[in-house]
């Protein structure tokens, strides 16, 4: 099964906007799951998940300042 989140071009202002809240999303529930762990290993793991989206997200927002005016975003989520 798959759902469609994001199909569209958008103003690169609010590109950035969209995947910033998205992967915020994703950040604070690694966060959340940290604070209802005790296994140490599992925290690791999920701190070293955030600090990849984070860089991933500061490297994708640069991408986005230095194209044209629109972005085009595509964004699935595919479960099975």
């Amino acid at each position: 099964m798959t759902i469609q989140l994001i199909k569209g071009e958008f103003q690169v202002d609010d590109a950035i906007e969209l995947v910033t809240t998205m992967v915020q999303i994703k950040i604070k529930y690694h966060e959340r799951k940290i604070h209802s762990q005790m296994n140490e290993e599992d925290i690791k793991s999920r701190e070293g998940k955030i600090k990849n989206l984070q860089r991933e997200l500061s490297e994708m927002k640069e991408y986005m300042q230095q194209g044209g005016d629109k972005i085009a975003i595509i964004s699935h989520i595919n479960a099975g």
